[in-house]
């Protein structure tokens, strides 16, 4: 009986009304499919003979047909097939544990062919063949490096073969090819390296691939970190447990829920920080394992044992990955409810984290790697430059309670800091204040660090001497840094913390008494109404219909932690309380100047908003207080303005609140004082008591004298001081709003002639025509007039004897 092929068969059966042209294409061209029957199937005629191979000699053969391939593509010059096909040789090498010879002999043949003399035939090529050769070139340097000494060894002697190598390598393969149940049933000694290193190859490819190997089950519930945890049991070698444990965090990193809007689950965000740990004990302990994340992985570093003196290069970064967990505990704080014990829970965790963060930049200046140490530096400098004292003395005790816990109970997992292998309980090295602790790290960083971290940094360093009331220098080193001058083309987080520092200086401002400069650092950011988005504090809610949903959530992503906020309500009541003792005196010192700048435009429109209400209820939150105190300010009642102020609850908030609320009751005296000269000395009188100014305003001779003396100098008050009678004697009349409105229309007057000489001499080509010197003659000259006029406005005298005449 005649066989057939199974595609045969298959074809055979798909229709009935197949026509004959189509079955004898198909009889005719059935030789095409031979060569691609499994295990070596030949067919002979009708006939089919099966003839297995060897497993050694398929590979072999694979590896020399894709190199006669390549050949073919060189003499040709076609660099695209040639690609492909150094792309399939690779993975055919992959197989393999020992790189045979035959291998290192096509490379250097790739070599010389890719070398610079080929650039003429460059000129001939197709864009798409052009573009595979440089492509080729740097895939055949990056893949080189690691056979550095086999090509080199090779080129010296060249008559090397192949076949003894390959057939030893293949033994060895085959051997070493054990399933899981096997490999974890067998003793330590009976396994080897290669055992560990193939199933390690096998987890990473079923992790990365859709279709999982056969061999790889997984348990219900049971990940490919865990497979690898199991690695980590039976490593051989310290370098090859250490490339196993990065895989491990690698792998624990992708178990997100949520993806933006989710955060990693707490227990395998501990997972991932014990790892670390053991990690850098690994690197402690052997000395000569050095982690690199410019080195390509190289399965003969990571067999090399322990004993082995020269230098073991582990690809990996150990910055990288403490960034990840740096961010994952951010956006943890993110998305959990700040008002839930979940999230009292998850700051205890925060010593774990600064724990590995110092042992990290500990091994790094160990090292010598001083770039990646500053980064790590930084890291720490974010974790505590918004703490205050009291907090960083509190999770310096935490840490202590947490190390004593684990001590007790080395044996639980519950404890943050009881960790696998061989690590000890471990625990972050704070200093005496966090002010010691940020010095020495901002230093390490201004030494060490790139632009970028170096700024961070130093707005991180500013707000930590604003939130210690160090103002004067916490002002200087913005004032050197220039950070104000550049910071809108930063980027988003940067431009954020810049907003809190200076937030946070302003309120310092106002704790140390320095109300103008408190009101210079907090004016531009209630210059609209954005402030908790200028401060990273909430979203904009006004846009949200033209946002996607992508847009959103990374706005959210910027967003600072609860605890880490600044309180709004009280950087509220700060800002209106010194724009209220700026602009009073400034309202009465011009009050008939139209021209006038006001110093707060916000206290202004909130003053005519509160007129125009018919009704004015008593005050219930910050900014009603706040304009009840104006009001009775303006009207020279700072007894009263002082008691709104008082009343507000949010004060408490201050540890110094008493010695605070008396400067504002000073500060508020010192307005009263300002804005009754302003209003009533000049107009009302001609001379004031020092001891009745004293005895009205409630302020000492002494600081009632400095306060005029200081007007005087500023040109404020147009007066003098009279020794013998300790009284002030004016100079000046107050101008009326008769007298003010005149001065207006005069200087009005004045542009509105010169608009109409501009507007003439165009007309008339300017021709026989002198304006200013016909209206000269006439006595109209209206800029000289209004000259006249401001000048007799300083001499008050004069001026009164001119308007009663």
């Amino acid at each position: 009986m005649t066989t057939t092929s199974r595609f045969f068969a298959q074809s055979g059966s798909e229709s009935e009304d197949e026509s004959d042209f189509e079955k004898e294409e198909v009889e005719g061209n059935n030789t095409r499919y031979l060569a691609d029957l499994p295990d070596g199937e030949i067919c002979c005629g009708m006939d089919t003979k099966r003839v297995v191979k060897p497993k050694k000699d398929k590979r072999f053969e694979e590896m020399a047909n894709t190199i006669e391939n390549m050949k073919h593509a060189m003499n040709i010059n076609d660099c695209v097939y040639l690609q492909e096909t150094f792309e399939k040789l690779n993975k055919q090498i992959s197989k393999s544990v020992k790189t045979p010879t035959l291998y290192i002999k096509t490379l250097v043949m790739l070599e010389d062919f890719l070398n610079e003399d080929n650039m003429k035939t460059k000129e001939k090529m197709s864009t798409s063949n052009s573009k595979a050769l440089n492509a080729m070139r740097q895939k055949l340097k990056k893949n080189n490096l690691q056979y550095q000494e086999d090509i080199k060894r090779f080129r010296e002697s060249p008559e090397i073969e192949d076949d003894d190598e390959y057939e030893e390598e293949v033994v060895e393969d085959s051997a070493d090819n054990v399933s899981w149940e096997m490999l974890f049933s067998l003793d330590h000694e009976e396994i080897t390296w290669n055992m560990v290193n193939k199933k390690f190859k096998e987890i990473r490819a079923a992790r990365w691939s859709k279709r999982r190997s056969s061999s790889l089950k997984l348990k219900p519930g049971e990940t490919h970190a865990q497979k690898h945890m199991d690695l980590t049991k039976i490593a051989k070698t310290p370098a090859q447990k250490v490339e196993i444990l990065f895989s491990v965090i690698s792998a624990e990193f992708n178990v997100n829920s949520g993806g933006l809007s989710g955060y990693m689950p707490i227990d395998v965000w501990k997972k991932c920080v014990v790892n670390m740990l053991t990690i850098l004990d690994i690197l402690v302990k052997y000395y000569n394992i050095v982690v690199d994340d410019t080195v390509e992985p190289d399965e003969k570093e990571t067999s090399k044992p322990a004993a082995y003196d020269g230098t073991i290069r582990v690809s990996g970064n150990l910055v990288a990955f403490l960034e990840k967990i740096e961010t994952e505990f951010f956006k943890s704080l993110q998305c959990i409810d700040p008002h839930t014990n979940d999230y009292v829970e998850r700051l205890k965790d925060e010593p774990m984290f600064l724990a590995l963060a110092q042992s990290i930049q500990d091994y790094l200046e160990r090292t010598g790697d001083s770039k990646a140490a500053s980064k790590v530096a930084f890291i720490l400098v974010e974790s505590i430059y918004y703490k205050p004292q009291e907090v960083f003395d509190a999770m310096s005790k935490l840490a202590d309670e947490e190390i004593e816990e684990a001590n007790e109970e080395s044996g639980s997992s519950s404890s943050s800091f009881i960790v696998v292998a061989e690590i000890v309980p471990r625990k972050p090295t704070f200093a005496k204040s966090s002010r010691a602790m940020m010095d020495t790290l901002v230093s390490f960083i201004y030494k060490n660090g790139d632009e970028r971290t170096k700024a961070r940094a130093m707005l991180c360093d500013i707000y930590q001497h604003a939130l210690m009331d160090n103002f004067v220098t916490a002002r200087d080193l913005l004032l050197m840094s220039h950070l104000q001058e550049n910071i809108q083309h930063m980027d988003i987080s940067t431009q954020i913390l810049f907003n809190r520092t200076m937030a946070q200086l302003g309120l310092c401002a106002f704790r140390v008494g320095m109300i103008t400069e408190s009101h210079s650092c907090l004016s531009e950011l209630y210059s609209g109404n954005r402030v908790r988005e200028l401060l990273g504090q909430g979203v904009s809610q006004s846009r949200d219909h033209e946002k996607t949903t992508e847009q959103m959530l990374m706005e959210r992503r910027t967003q600072i932690p609860y605890h880490m906020n600044i309180n709004l309500e009280l950087l509220e009541a700060v800002y209106l309380t010194c724009a209220m003792l700026l602009e009073v005196p400034n309202m009465a010192a011009n009050s008939h100047d139209s021209k006038h700048k006001p110093i707060s435009k916000n206290i202004q429109r909130l003053l005519e908003k509160s007129e125009k209400q018919a009704f004015t209820a008593p005050p219930e939150n910050v900014r009603v207080h706040v304009i009840a105190a104006t009001r009775a300010l303006i009207k020279g009642n700072f007894q009263e303005a002082f008691s709104v102020l008082n009343s507000l609850d949010i004060w408490r908030l201050f540890k110094n609140r008493d010695s605070i609320l008396d400067m504002v009751k000073a500060s508020i005296s010192e307005v009263a004082l300002r804005t009754y000269l302003f209003t009533y000395s000049s107009s009302c009188y001609k001379s004031l008591s020092l001891a009745e100014l004293a005895k009205m305003f409630d302020i000492s001779e002494s600081h009632v004298y400095s306060i005029v003396s200081k007007m005087m100098i500023n040109k404020e008050l147009n007066a003098t001081w009279d020794q013998p009678t300790q009284c002030i004697v004016f100079h000046e009349v107050q101008h009326n709003r008769a007298q003010s409105l005149a001065f207006q229309i005069t200087e009005k007057l004045a542009t509105l002639a010169e608009s109409n000489e501009s507007a003439m001499e165009s007309k008339t080509g300017g021709v026989g025509l002198d304006m200013t010197s016909r209206r000269r003659e006439n006595s109209q000259d209206y800029a000289a007039a209004a000259s006249d006029n401001r000048g007799l406005k300083m001499d008050g005298s004069s001026l009164t004897r001119g308007v009663s005449a």
